[in-house]
């Protein structure tokens, strides 16, 4: 399947009609070439307004964290997004909602297959985590972090770099000092 032919049928499945009609297409990029994807959450009401992942401060965090600048990230070609939930989900009373539940169970194979040169899967945060590490609720998101290297070579579990999560990197200092060098040089040898 070709992405075109995949993101019409996003846009027109019946659970996503709503936001078809009002002019809001899918966010996520998923190119051919693409070794790295990222998984995370769903694109906030920003990022699906202007159509551009990761253009914020958590954006610049992150790439920080990979040890990359945003023109690699943007137009290399080698990163991919693929969140959650295509769309902004709404929001909630402490934030946003969760991605919609069986989202990623329709269209995430068919997405990934686009890219058949995917060398890493970042999931970050917990919702990505529990898909792909096949998680039960109550698994602590900094235990899975901490053991990341468990989850190689296909997977590297990270927490989502928002300034939200400051206090928790001050409070595990480890993931700084241990988890994103070990990100920068699995990156590093994967770009070379």
């Amino acid at each position: 399947m070709s992405y075109s032919k995949l993101l019409k049928e996003i846009m027109y499945d019946e659970d996503n009609i709503s936001y078809t009609e009002k002019g809001i297409k899918p966010l996520f990029s998923a190119p051919e070439t693409a070794q790295i994807i990222i998984i995370a959450q769903a694109p906030g009401i920003r990022a699906q307004e202007l159509g551009i992942f990761f253009n914020d401060l958590s954006g610049d965090k992150l790439r920080e964290w990979l040890g990359i600048d945003r023109e690699c990230f943007y137009d290399s070609g080698y990163f991919a997004v693929v969140p959650m939930d295509y769309y902004f989900p709404g929001k909630g009373k402490t934030g946003d909602l969760p991605p919609r539940k069986g989202f990623a169970e329709k269209w995430h194979k068919k997405t990934l297959d686009l890219m058949p040169n995917k060398q890493l899967i970042l999931l970050i945060g917990a919702y990505a985590q529990r898909y792909y590490l096949k998680q039960r609720s109550t698994e602590k998101l900094t235990n899975t972090v901490k053991n990341f290297d468990r989850y190689l070579p296909e997977f590297f579990p990270l927490v989502h770099p928002s300034p939200r999560n400051n206090i928790w990197q001050s409070k595990n200092p480890w993931f700084l000092d241990q988890v994103i060098p070990a990100l920068q040089e699995r990156v590093k040898a994967i770009l070379k």
